[in-house]
């Protein structure tokens, strides 16, 4: 872990300064996906179905699915295992068209111990407006099990959870005519003053200025009459673009795994920490090379950092001469071996003395 957590140091100051194609920095505003929902009921279980006596809409959905198709249950007593209640997601992509497959998820809302060799029946998916856009049906697949015998049992997963890979067709397009647009709005998917200015230079450099104009930090406007093309072929051209994106300097922390990923850009003040038995002290002494007085050259400042580790005996805490990256000082604890979850604790605790000057993500 510990080692892994050095190589993410290092592949991000790699890459900070690549650059990246400007489709993977923004969204099209009004491009995006609609949600949908469905009601439906999973037969063929192998006994692992809803206890209809304990979930009553189960019984009243196969009996109305029953009398659908002719067959009149009201007065036989009809309780079966092989049946479960399920709720239906999908999420329909944007330019959808009518006829084309989606991708559903299905989850059990009764008592089923398993959706195990299911079959979803036909069951409508509702958009937010309550009007049907694709209809979903199909075996299911299931990425868990659970079994059990008679003095063990053994699950892994979640074998009420299940989805059908092009298990929904679409019966109904969402209006939206892309073609008309005169304007386009590109949202920034991590808002930021510098990227967005950065935008709207690249794009008014590659088609002329005047095209595209800075809103705010999450969003850039492009004048689609002042490039001469369509909507869909001036994006097409724009989502290629290269661009640097401005990074903020961040720390992001999953508290569950221990996991710790650093920005290239953070930052520490001159400090010094002491863990447990351990004292690690970071400075910065930066030294000017200076070439002699016939010697043809300029004077350059070379960085140079010191770490000092001591273990037990006295623990006092000094102050630095100067400051230092976050990189010094994972340096340091890794070649202590400090685990991660130390390590979080030492961020924390730079945080609240002011010292670390970067934005900490909890996870």
């Amino acid at each position: 872990m510990i080692r892994f957590l050095t190589i993410i140091l290092a592949l991000a100051a790699t890459a900070s300064a690549q650059s990246v194609r400007l489709k993977d920095l923004v969204d099209v505003e009004g491009v995006r996906g609609n949600d949908l929902i469905g009601y439906g009921i999973v037969i063929g279980l192998n006994g692992t179905g809803d206890t209809l006596r304990n979930s009553p809409y189960t019984e009243e959905a196969l009996l109305s699915l029953l009398e659908r198709l002719g067959v009149n249950m009201q007065d036989e007593n009809f309780r079966p295992d092989n049946v479960a209640a399920v709720i239906v997601t999908a999420t329909l992509p944007p330019f959808a068209r009518t006829g084309s497959r989606i991708d559903v998820a299905v989850s059990s809302i009764g008592d089923a111990e398993s959706l195990q060799g299911g079959l979803l029946v036909m069951t409508p998916l509702l958009g937010a407006d309550n009007e049907v856009y694709a209809v979903a049906q199909g075996p299911l697949i299931v990425g868990g099990f659970d079994v059990e015998g008679q003095a063990s049992r053994a699950s892994q997963g979640n074998p009420t959870l299940a989805t059908i890979a092009g298990g929904a067709r679409v019966e109904q397009e969402v209006p939206f005519v892309f073609s008309n647009m005169d304007e386009i709005r590109l949202a920034l998917r991590d808002p930021d003053f510098t990227t967005a200015s950065r935008i709207e230079d690249a794009l008014n450099r590659e088609f002329r200025m005047g095209l595209a104009r800075m809103i705010d930090a999450g969003t850039v406007v492009i004048d689609v009459p002042a490039s001469n093309l369509g909507p869909a072929q001036l994006i097409a051209r724009v989502e290629e673009l290269p661009l640097v994106p401005a990074r903020r300097a961040r720390v992001v922390i999953d508290q569950r795994s221990g996991t710790i990923v650093l920005g290239e850009n953070v930052r520490i003040a001159p400090v010094a920490v002491a863990q447990g038995a351990l004292t690690i002290s970071v400075a910065e002494t930066p030294v000017a090379s200076q070439p002699n007085a016939f010697a043809a050259g300029e004077t350059v400042v070379l960085p140079r950092t010191s770490i000092a580790v001591s273990e037990g005996g006295n623990r006092t805490v000094s102050a630095l001469e100067g400051g230092a990256s976050l990189r010094d000082l994972v340096e340091g604890l890794n070649a202590l071996d400090v685990p991660p979850r130390d390590m979080i604790e030492i961020f924390e605790a730079l945080r609240a003395a002011g010292a670390l000057h970067a934005e900490i993500v909890l996870q």
